[in-house]
């Protein structure tokens, strides 16, 4: 028999160790490239070379008369498998423009990367052979990269059908925001770029099919966050029965939202795994999952706020152009809407407004990367609340603190019309500044500007917040998104009094198998050694939404706490009839139900699991066994929040600029397992002093990718990042009944605008107030000497976002 748990011991909030660690340490761990099949063959993908062209002919006939190649296939020659193309789920606006997006290209090539042909091989290595051989003759086409010049007279059109690169326009106006403006004592408006950055999860993409013919059913293996929403998907997309249609993510490492998609890849091995009736396997190269896996970001802002004299903010007004790429992939269009009513983050004001193009070009197409919109509104924000602090001349946490929403424990509407769950952002901005040592690291600012030392110290601070638990369905549908909020779990607790968990999400990283065990081991009071938790299998798990959006613990977690509920209260029913008591009559704690004033009287939820499997001496009508599933509906979003403060120091010789010192803060509700907080934040903070110093996609005038590996696309290791110095406030959310909230994007969305705010703090005696993102050496440096009137060299194209004209509409401050 199992355990039975101590009562006194509370698992959720305790540091317990990660049941997934032992088997990812030790190599135990099956991914996708671990996946071998009697038979299998390999797939390789041959693609455009050119960002815009017409394909003439595509001549297989090389490829296909190599050793071990089994076949060799066109775009034409796969169109008859598909019902439909690849999805676009968020269709934001109703006039939105949604082009046919076949997986492999059948007229035009229209980004570098995009599938013109397709190989079939015994082995890698031949299939890789094969793809050489493919013989694709293109015209090539006029090119735009560029949005604005997209959104231009006489643009080249990435899609002939449609009668400009335009494919949405997006507003949200919430009170009278032209008068606030008008009327207002101060307006600071500034234009930033938020650069295009290409996701590196550690594992690459992959693909495994396994196809049965006499029954007409596939077993689909895919390194995806999203195994549910690609069962359905695919399902359309190749016209084939879902129920036939068997999806399993196996051991995943890492998303990061670059494997929150339906790709192309996904439907050919299906549909060549139909043609040929063998499994086939695909493994994403890196420096092909460069160019063919989505980027994220691509976003001009012009960010404008209205205040009074003394800096009380009136009214904010964003305007973005949002770079699509070639084409919509799964939420494409709705990623920067989802940053859309955040624009004011923590503070308090009468009007806001908010308009979003979406932008057509030749270029990879973007989707959802870590916080999805969020970074981008908490950037905007936060660069802005510094800029209008610098025109006040005021201290940015003082403008800060003037313009906090005040603390709530209760749900209550912001200027965007949402509303947050609850908040003290004052309370961890406190906290912040105390474990940074604010004071001191002013003094020792003021010390060295003084002093005209040559290394500069900079200070930022960055108050977010983010909107997690994706979310209400209904909420989902009047933003026209395609599928619902909800999610499911199932508890089975069995005879030997083990319990099993079956949950709709799909870690690959976080840490469900550990903080489940955790939620249902205090529940019903069994042993966190006794929970098994099963996830990322269709044919296991029927029911979920899967993992992204920080949803897990707040909508999946919460399904849990409620079939747990339901467990009990079944549990309850049996433990009166055979206590012989009214249900009225039993206490319960911890796993156990005893009779009030006779304690000795009692049974644990496993004693009563083993009589309903025997199902001898069951109260009329109850059914046997203890099994239950909740499908949860949040009623609300959580908004999870916090206050990250960093110190740069800055050689203004060499442009050289390292983070010293970083404190974050963090309010994520009521935490269940501390490790595996940190343990986000961390990976979050470096995630997003990357994208604030080091990371940028970078084309040159004819689409092709110049950062097409990490020899050319900076991402930093552990040697270029500080120790970072974590803490925590709860205000627990009003949403949901664990007072749960979201983690797992909070370092992303929170760290660049601090590592800029700071960067441009250490500049700012010599006049240098606006630099676009990425702070490198060189773009510091370059700065610096412009500010000087010192003539900068040349040193080849410039790809940088200032050198596009993406920099402030003025200095200091922007337009006033």
């Amino acid at each position: 028999m199992a355990q039975v748990a101590d009562t006194a011991q509370k698992y959720m909030g305790g540091g317990v160790l990660r049941k997934e660690d032992p088997e990812l340490l030790t190599g135990r761990a099956r991914y996708i490239d671990d996946i071998s099949m009697p038979g299998m063959l390999w797939v390789g993908i041959v693609r455009s070379p050119f960002a815009h062209a017409t394909i003439n002919t595509v001549d297989t006939s090389r490829a296909a008369n190599l050793p071990g190649v089994r076949a060799a296939y066109s775009g034409a020659d796969l169109a008859s498998e598909w019902a439909d193309g690849l999805p676009c789920a968020w269709p934001v606006t109703e006039d939105i423009k949604i082009p046919k997006h076949w997986p492999v290209a059948q007229d035009k090539a229209r980004f570098a990367g995009d599938p013109v042909a397709v190989v079939v091989a015994e082995t890698r290595a031949q299939a890789a052979d094969a793809t050489e051989a493919v013989d694709v003759d293109y015209d090539p086409l006029d090119v735009v990269i560029d949005m604005e010049a997209a959104l231009g007279d006489g643009a080249t059109k990435v899609h002939d059908e449609f009668d400009s690169n335009s494919c949405y326009v997006w507003n949200l106006e919430v009170g009278d925001v032209d008068d606030v403006f008008n009327n207002a004592a101060v307006v600071v408006k500034e234009r930033y770029y938020h650069p295009r950055l290409i996701p590196n999860a550690i594992e690459p993409r992959g693909v495994v099919c396994q196809p049965n013919l006499p029954q007409g059913e596939f077993i689909l293996y895919s390194a995806t966050q999203v195994p549910h929403i690609l069962k359905t998907t695919l399902a359309l997309t190749l016209g084939m029965p879902e129920q036939k249609l068997r999806v399993i993510a196996p051991e995943v490492g890492g998303g990061f939202g670059s494997k929150l998609n339906v790709y192309a890849e996904e439907a050919i091995c299906v549909a060549v795994g139909r043609r040929l009736g063998m499994p086939v396997k695909w493994i994403e190269e890196r420096s092909e999952g460069y160019l063919a896996t989505i980027h994220g970001r691509d976003v001009i802002q012009e960010m404008e706020v209205a205040a009074d004299s003394d800096g009380k903010l009136a009214g904010v007004r964003a305007n973005l152009k949002a770079d699509m790429g070639a084409y919509l992939q799964l939420v494409t269009p709705g990623i920067p809407i989802l940053g859309a009513f955040l624009y004011h983050g923590v503070y308090d004001c009468q009007a806001y407004s908010f308009t979003c193009t979406g932008v057509f070009t030749n270029k990879t197409p973007t989707d959802a990367y870590r916080g999805a919109g969020r970074p981008e509104a908490t950037y905007a924000v936060e660069r802005i609340m510094d800029s209008l602090a610098r025109k006040l001349e005021k201290d940015p946490i003082e403008i800060r603190r003037l313009n906090f929403i005040e603390p709530f424990n209760e749900a209550r509407e912001v200027a965007s019309g949402l509303s947050f769950d609850s908040g003290n952002y004052e309370a961890s901005l406190d906290k912040a500044l105390e474990a940074f040592g604010y004071d001191e690291m002013r003094a020792e600012q003021q010390r060295r500007r003084d002093s005209g030392d040559t290394k500069q110290l900079g200070i930022g601070i960055s108050t977010y917040i983010e909107m997690c638990g994706l979310a209400p369905s209904q909420v989902l549908g009047s933003l026209r998104y395609a599928a619902g909020g909800w999610d499911a779990a199932t508890i089975r607790c069995h005879p030997t009094g083990k319990v099993t968990v079956v949950t709709g999400t799909s870690p690959h990283g976080q840490g469900h198998v550990t903080s489940w065990s955790q939620i249902v081991a205090d529940e019903l009071g069994v042993a966190f050694e006794d929970v098994e938790v099963l996830h990322g299998d269709t044919a296991i798990s029927p029911l979920g939404m899967d993992t992204y959006g920080s949803r897990s613990l707040s909508v999946g977690g919460i399904a849990l706490h409620y079939a747990a509920d339901k467990i009990i209260t079944k549990a309850k029913t049996i433990a009166a009839h055979e206590l012989e008591v009214s249900e009225e009559d039993l206490e319960y704690d911890g796993g156990i139900f005893s009779v009030k004033g006779a304690p000795d009287k009692s049974k644990t939820v496993a004693e009563i699991a083993f009589s309903a499997w025997t199902a001898h001496n069951l109260p009329e009508g109850t059914e046997p066994g203890l099994e239950a599933t909740y499908v949860f509906d949040p009623p609300n979003f959580t908004f999870p929040s916090g206050a990250h403060l960093c110190a740069v120091e800055v050689d203004t010789e060499t442009g050289m600029t390292r983070v010293e010192k970083y404190v974050a803060v963090d309010d994520c509700g009521n935490v269940i397992n501390p490790a595996i907080v940190e343990g986000q934040v961390h990976g979050g903070i470096a995630q997003g002093i990357a994208e604030a110093m080091y990371e940028e996609a970078v084309y040159d005038d004819n689409g092709v990718l110049m950062t097409s590996s990490m020899a050319s696309y900076r991402v930093p290791s552990a040697a270029e990042l500080p120790s970072f110095q974590t803490d925590r406030t709860e205000t627990p959310s009003t949403t949901n009944p664990l007072g749960v909230k979201g983690i797992g994007e909070a370092g992303t969305i929170a760290a660049p605008p601090a590592v800029v705010n700071a960067t441009l703090d250490a500049l700012a005696p010599m006049g240098v107030y606006h630099m676009d993102m990425p702070v490198s050496p060189e773009r510091v440096w370059a700065a610096i000497r412009n500010a000087r009137g010192q003539e900068v060299e040349s040193r080849g194209k410039d790809t940088t976002a200032a050198g596009s004209g993406l920099g402030s509409a003025d200095t200091p401050g922007g337009d006033a």
